[in-house]
């Protein structure tokens, strides 16, 4: 049986993940309107991807016999200025997850739930490859600026990101 704490903290990350998705669709949308496709698709892809954590949580939950909780999750901002400040408040997200899956960690530590500690290992190393991609992505925009042939080069090599199955 698990801890009400963890359980607490796990069924918080997945309206976490989720929240993380619906940010994720909500920058797909607004680099639609805006005709970068390549960026939308980028986004889209990081969008399905946070519903694969959730579910991986989701599922984590009731295989320890535990019942899930979906919580409400808030409105997304639907504009963003520009790419570059997409990929600052996708990196600050990132930033924000990577505390709380850590949060989730050490209560699994304080625990001793050690399956619930060998699951969250998986979003650790996960998170670490978020948070590189969006800052490695945001610091190639900051080069390329808002427009001209590197920006569009940018879309299009985002617009070859495929699904993570």
């Amino acid at each position: 049986m698990m801890s009400k704490n963890l359980y607490e903290v796990l069924n918080d990350q997945i309206k976490y993940e989720l929240d993380s998705a619906y940010i994720y669709l909500s920058m797909a949308a607004d680099s639609e309107a805006k005709n970068l496709n390549g960026f939308a698709t980028w986004f889209k892809h990081q969008s399905e991807e946070e519903v694969k954590h959730a579910m991986k949580i989701y599922q984590f939950l009731l295989d320890r016999g535990e019942e899930v909780k979906l919580q409400q999750i808030d409105q997304p901002p639907h504009t963003f200025k520009n790419p570059v400040a997409l990929f600052e408040q996708a990196l600050k997200h990132e930033q924000k997850v990577t505390g709380l899956i850590n949060k989730c960690y050490e209560t699994a530590i304080a625990e001793k739930d050690y399956p619930a500690q060998i699951m969250l290992h998986w979003f650790i190393e996960e998170q670490v490859e978020e948070e590189q991609q969006a800052s490695e992505i945001l610091e190639q925009l900051k080069l390329a600026g808002d427009s001209g042939a590197a920006f569009i080069m940018m879309d299009q090599h985002l617009g070859m990101r495929e699904s993570s199955d």
